[in-house]
C-alpha cells in the first residue's frame, strides 16, 4: 500500500492532477463500480505486460513504461480511446516475453494520464475496469494484441453475511495499518470509506504484502466468497507477523537504543571520513591485503589470513573482536615464512671470528666449523640443537653471538630462568585477553629471518607448577625431527623451525629432564686456567674496561704480573666475571686520579694492585690445613666450577660412635661408613689397633658447614682423613684426591675431572689422585692446562695410604688408642659383655 502512496506523493514534481489522497484512491460507490466493471469490453485489446504488478478492477496504479513496444502501444492508445489490456508476466526477469510467458487472465485498464518523469522516462497512471481472459494472441509486433472475453466475478453472498464479511475485512485491514509503522494512518480512513464490497476486496488485494503469483491467483478466483476467504487468510497471517514483530521490537528496544545511537554516529563518522578521503578502517584493511600480496606465505596460511580479513571487514572497529582479529593477522604477516639470511659458508672466516671473540674453547669452535662444513657440502640440513654446559662466566652466552656473526645470521636470545608457565613457550589461546604468541614465535618475528641463531639461556633453571611444564613444551621446539611443524597456541598454524639453530646454556645438567637432554648435543665448557684467564684479560677485558671507564690506552696499562695477581689473590672462579669486576675497579681508581689531575697516565704493576683493590681476598691454605693428622684435601665439582674440599677427622674416648657434620647428604655419609668399614676390615694390615674402633668416638666434619654437600666422589678423601687419624700419620699437604670407593676396595670413576684439576692448580696442589677409569677424561684436557701438575691413577685403595700419608707417625697408634680398664668396663654392656655395635650420630634434621 505504501509504494502506491509514495508514488502519488511524487506526482507534484511531474505536474500531476492528483493533488491529495482522496484523488489518488477513488472512493467509488457501488453504482459507479457497476458502471465501470460492466462497461463493454472490446473483442480485441492491445496488451501491456507488467513485470511485478497485478492490476485489479477499480484500482489506480502508476506504471513506468520502458520497453520499446510497450511505449509504442501506450502512445497509440493514449491518442485513441485510452483503453488497454494489462496482464502480468509469469517470470519477472524476462525482458522480452513471448505469448507463453504471460498469464491468460488480466484486467482492462484506462489510461488516466501520461507523464514525463524528471529523469526522462515515461509513466502512465491507469485504472482497472474489469477482468478478461485471453482467448488467443493475434500479434506481438509492434506490440502485443489479443482476442479477449469477459471474466466477471460471481457475487455468491449477500445481506447480513456480506455486511459482516465487509466489516470484518475492514477491521482487520485497519488493524494492520495501525500496527505497521511504514503505512500512513490516512490509509485506514480510505479503507473505511470504501462502500463497494468488490472494490474493497480489489483494493486490499492490490496492496497485500504477498507475492505477485499469489495476487494473480486472487485475480483469477471467480467466486466472491472464495476471494474473500483467501484475502482474509493473507490478512490474518500479516496480523500475526506484525504482532510477533512488535513483541520482539519491544523486548530488545532498550538494548538496541544505545547500540543504534553508537552505530548511527559511527556511520556518520564513516561517511564524513569517506567524503574527506580518510576512511582509516578500510585503509588499514587494504594495507593488510597489500602486505599479504607481497608476502610469500604457505597456502594454508594464505587461506587463514584471507578468511580473517573477511571477518575483519564485517566486524565494526568498535567491537573487541576487531582488535583481536587485526592483531592476529598482523602477527601472521610479520613472521618470516620463507625469508632466510644467506649463510656465509667460509670456514676460514668462521674460525677467525670465533678466535677473535673468544680465547680457547677449542671443542666448541671445532663443532661449529664441522657444522659449517657439512652445510657447505649438503647445502640443506637441519640445524643442530647445541647445549653449552659449564660454570658461570666462561662465555656461553657471548659465544652464541659469535656463532651468529660467523654464520651471517640474525641472533636472538631470551632467558628461561624462572619461567614456570608453559604458555611462555607455546603462547596463549586467542580467547584470552591480551593473548600473545610464545617466546619462540616472538623471537622469530624480531629476527625477521627464518634461520636465526636463537639462544635459550639458563635452560636448567626452568620451573614447573600448576600452569604447566615449560620444559615439556620445549621438547617439540628442540627436536630436529619435529620442529618443522611447530604449533603455537596463538597462531594455530604449523611453523617451520627446522632452519633455526638453537643453542641452550646451562650451569648444571641435573635439573634438565632426560627427554629434553636427549634432544640436545651437550658441549661441556670447563673453567679457564691461569694462563687462559690472563690472555682473556689482555685481549678482551682490559680494553673493554678502559673504554667503559672513560680512559684511553695511552692513559693506562696493566702488565701480566698485575693481572696474574688479581686472578690468584682476588678471584676464585671458573669464569672471568669477577676478574672483569676487579679490572674495572683498577680502571676506576686510575680514572679518578686522571680526572683529578694527579696523573696523566699510569702503568699498573703487581705491587699497585693492593692500593686499588685492598688486601688480598684468597689464600692457598691447602698445605697449612694438613699440618695435623686427620685432615685430607678433596676435589669437588659445583655448578660454578671445581673447588677443593677439606675433610677433617678427630677422635675422642667414647664407645665407638661416629658423628658426621657439615651438612652432608646421604650418599656422602654412606661413603664415610664405607671408609670406616674398609679400614676396620683391614686394620691389621694397616696398623690400626682394634681399640680405636671400640673405645673411641670418631667425628668427621667438612668445613663450610652452611653449604650442603653430597655425592660419592669424596669417598677417597674421606678414607684418607679417617686413615690419617687412626694411623696418626699426616696427609701430604700437596696432594688432592677424588674418587668413589667400594667395600671391596675399588676406586670408581667420577665426573667433573677438568674442573677439579683446575681447582687443584688454583690451590697450588702439586699432585692429584684420580680413578684409573678417568684417565680418558684427563687425555681430553690440554697439556698447558695440566702444566706441571702430577696425576696419579688408582684402581684399588690398597696402595692409597702409602701414597698420601707421611711415613713418620705423629704418635704410635697402639699407644695413642690405649684406654684404661675402667673405661672398658664403662663401655661394656649391662650383662658384662662388650658391645661391638657402632652408633652413627648425624647432624641431619628430622
Amino acid at each position: 500500500m505504501k509504494e502506491h502512496l509514495d508514488w502519488f506523493n511524487n506526482l507534484d514534481s511531474a505536474d500531476s492532477d492528483f493533488d491529495d489522497f482522496e484523488q489518488a484512491i477513488p472512493l467509488m460507490s457501488e453504482e459507479e463500480e457497476k458502471e465501470l466493471t460492466e462497461a463493454e469490453i472490446p473483442e480485441s485489446l492491445p496488451i501491456l505486460p507488467l513485470k511485478n504488478t497485478v492490476l485489479f478492477p477499480g484500482v489506480v496504479v502508476p506504471i513506468t513504461v520502458g520497453r520499446d513496444r510497450s511505449l509504442a502501444m501506450v502512445k497509440e492508445a493514449y491518442e485513441g480511446d485510452k483503453i488497454i489490456g494489462v496482464v502480468t508476466q509469469k517470470q519477472e526477469e524476462i525482458e522480452e516475453p513471448k505469448y507463453k510467458d504471460l498469464h491468460k487472465v488480466g484486467t482492462v485498464a484506462q489510461i488516466l494520464k501520461l507523464i514525463k518523469m524528471p529523469d526522462g522516462s515515461k509513466s502512465i497512471v491507469i485504472q482497472g475496469k474489469s477482468n478478461f481472459k485471453v482467448e488467443e494472441f493475434t500479434q506481438d509486433t509492434p506490440y502485443f494484441k489479443a482476442k479477449v472475453q469477459a471474466y466477471p466475478k460471481e457475487m455468491d453472498i449477500e445481506g447480513v453475511e456480506l455486511d459482516a464479511s465487509v466489516r470484518n475485512i475492514k477491521e482487520t485491514a485497519s488493524k494492520i495499518i495501525n500496527m505497521s509503522p511504514n503505512i500512513p494512518s490516512e490509509a485506514s480512513i480510505a479503507v473505511n470509506n470504501i462502500n463497494s464490497p468488490t472494490f474493497l476486496l480489489n483494493f486490499i488485494s492490490s496492496n497485500l504484502n504477498v507475492s505477485v503469483a499469489d495476487k494473480q491467483k486472487l485475480l483469477e478466483i471467480k467466486k466472491f466468497s472464495d476471494n474473500l476467504d483467501q484475502v482474509m487468510e493473507f490478512l490474518e497471517k500479516e496480523v500475526q507477523v506484525l504482532d510477533m514483530s512488535e513483541k520482539i521490537r519491544t523486548k530488545v528496544k532498550s538494548d538496541i537504543d544505545d547500540q543504534q545511537r553508537e552505530f548511527y554516529l559511527r556511520q556518520q563518522m564513516k561517511a564524513i571520513q569517506e567524503e574527506l578521503g580518510d576512511d582509516a578502517e578500510q585503509q588499514e584493511i587494504d594495507k593488510l591485503r597489500d602486505k599479504l600480496e607481497d608476502k610469500e606465505l604457505p597456502d594454508y596460511a594464505i587461506k587463514t589470513v584471507e578468511k580473517e580479513l573477511q571477518r575483519l571487514e564485517m566486524t565494526p572497529n568498535a567491537s573487541p573482536n576487531y582488535g583481536i582479529i587485526h592483531s592476529y593477522v598482523e602477527w601472521i604477516l610479520d613472521l618470516p615464512w620463507n625469508e632466510f639470511s644467506k649463510d656465509k659458508l667460509d670456514l676460514k672466516y668462521a674460525r677467525e671470528v670465533l678466535d677473535e671473540d673468544h680465547y680457547g674453547l677449542e671443542k666448541v669452535k671445532k663443532r661449529i666449523v664441522e657444522y659449517l662444513a657439512v652445510l657447505k657440502l649438503k647445502k640443506d640440513m637441519k640445524a643442530p640443537i647445541l647445549c653449552f654446559y659449564g660454570p658461570p662466566g666462561v662465555g656461553k652466552t657471548s659465544l652464541g653471538k659469535s656463532i651468529a656473526r660467523a654464520l651471517n645470521r640474525e641472533f636472538e636470545r631470551f632467558s628461561l630462568g624462572g619461567i614456570r608457565d608453559e604458555a611462555e613457550i607455546r603462547g596463549h589461546r586467542r580467547t584470552y585477553i591480551g593473548a600473545l604468541p610464545g617466546r619462540i614465535i616472538r623471537s622469530m618475528k624480531k629476527a625477521g629471518k627464518g634461520n636465526p641463531v636463537i639462544m635459550l639461556d639458563e635452560i636448567d633453571k626452568v620451573g614447573s607448577d600448576y600452569r604447566g611444564d615449560p620444559t615439556s613444551a620445549l621438547l617439540e621446539v628442540l627436536d630436529p625431527e619435529q620442529n618443522d611443524t611447530f604449533s603455537d597456541n596463538y597462531l594455530e598454524l604449523e611453523y617451520d623451525l627446522s632452519k633455526v639453530m638453537f643453542i641452550a646454556t646451562a650451569n648444571s645438567l641435573d635439573t634438565i629432564p632426560a627427554p629434553l637432554k636427549d634432544r640436545m648435543e651437550i658441549i661441556n665448557i670447563s673453567g679457564y686456567t691461569l694462563e687462559e684467564k690472563t690472555q682473556i684479560a689482555k685481549k678482551y677485558l682490559i680494553p673493554k674496561q678502559i673504554k667503559e671507564n672513560g680512559l684511553t690506552e695511552e692513559q693506562i696499562s696493566i702488565n701480566d704480573e698485575a693481572v696474574e695477581r688479581i686472578i690468584d689473590q682476588y678471584t676464585r672462579e671458573s669464569g672471568v666475571r669477577n676478574l672483569e669486576r676487579r679490572i674495572a675497579g683498577v680502571c676506576r681508581g686510575v680514572a679518578a686520579k686522571v680526572a683529578s689531575g694527579e696523573i696523566e697516565s699510569f702503568d699498573v704493576e703487581d705491587d699497585h694492585i693492593e692500593e686499588y683493590l685492598g688486601k688480598r681476598k684468597f689464600f692457598s691454605d691447602a698445605a697449612e690445613r694438613t699440618t695435623v693428622p686427620g685432615v685430607a684435601t678433596g676435589l669437588a665439582w659445583t655448578p660454578y666450577g671445581g673447588d677443593i674440599l677439606f675433610i677433617e677427622a678427630s677422635v675422642s674416648k667414647g664407645s665407638g660412635k661416629i658423628n658426621i657434620t657439615g651438612q652432608l647428604g646421604d650418599v656422602m655419609k654412606e661413603s664415610a661408613m664405607l671408609a670406616v668399614s674398609y679400614l676396620r676390615a683391614h686394620a691389621d694390615n694397616i696398623g690400626i689397633p682394634e681399640e680405636a674402633f671400640k673405645f673411641w668416638d670418631l667425628h668427621i666434619h667438612v668445613p663450610a658447614g652452611a653449604v650442603p654437600k653430597d655425592g660419592p666422589s669424596a669417598g677417597v678423601s674421606l678414607m684418607a682423613a679417617i686413615a690419617s687419624i687412626f694411623t696418626q700419620r699426616k696427609v701430604k699437604g700437596t696432594i688432592a684426591l677424588t674418587g668413589e670407593i667400594t667395600l671391596r676396595g675399588l676406586v670408581l670413576p667420577v665426573g667433573g675431572i677438568k674442573e677439579k684439576v683446575l681447582a687443584a692448580k688454583r690451590a697450588e696442589i702439586e699432585k692429584v689422585l684420580l680413578p684409573k677409569k678417568n684417565e680418558k677424561d684427563v687425555a681430553e684436557i690440554e697439556d698447558d692446562v695440566i702444566g706441571n701438575l702430577k696425576v696419579h691413577y688408582l684402581e684399588r685403595m690398597d696402595p692409597l695410604l702409602d701414597i698420601i700419608l707421611e711415613e713418620d707417625e705423629i704418635n704410635d697408634p697402639f699407644e695413642f688408642f690405649k684406654v684404661s680398664d675402667d673405661h672398658k668396663n664403662a663401655v661394656s654392656g649391662k650383662n658384662g659383655v662388650m658391645s661391638d655395635d657402632v652408633e652413627v650420630v648425624s647432624n641431619k634434621k628430622d
